[in-house]
């Protein structure tokens, strides 16, 4: 199973990243648990984890209007993890480019 799909990179989780420098954000699998997520981190970064939050967000329906009509969707639901790392731990997304 793979538990971490991505990190989040964007403008309000780096502001809260600016506000608080040892917490950060992934999008995980539905289907994963807190410790299964601290394992995982501890593993693929090799920083010690103190605590994770997850928050499990729903699809929003969506309707546009074009040409053809009124066009009915669904954006997708994900699981998010905030993992707080050890005092003195960081994890540069950025030192790759």
């Amino acid at each position: 199973m793979n538990i971490i799909i991505k990190p989040i990179i964007t403008e309000k989780m780096t502001k809260m990243t600016e506000k608080f420098p040892n917490r950060l954000g992934f999008i995980v699998n539905k289907r994963a648990n807190k410790i299964e997520i601290k394992k995982e981190i501890e593993l693929l970064y090799g920083v010690r984890v103190d605590k994770v939050n997850t928050i499990l967000y729903e699809g929003k329906n969506k309707t546009k209007y074009t040409k053809a009509g009124f066009i009915n969707g669904k954006t997708n639901s994900f699981k998010k993890a905030i993992v707080e790392l050890a005092k003195g731990d960081t994890i540069d997304f950025f030192s790759n480019i």
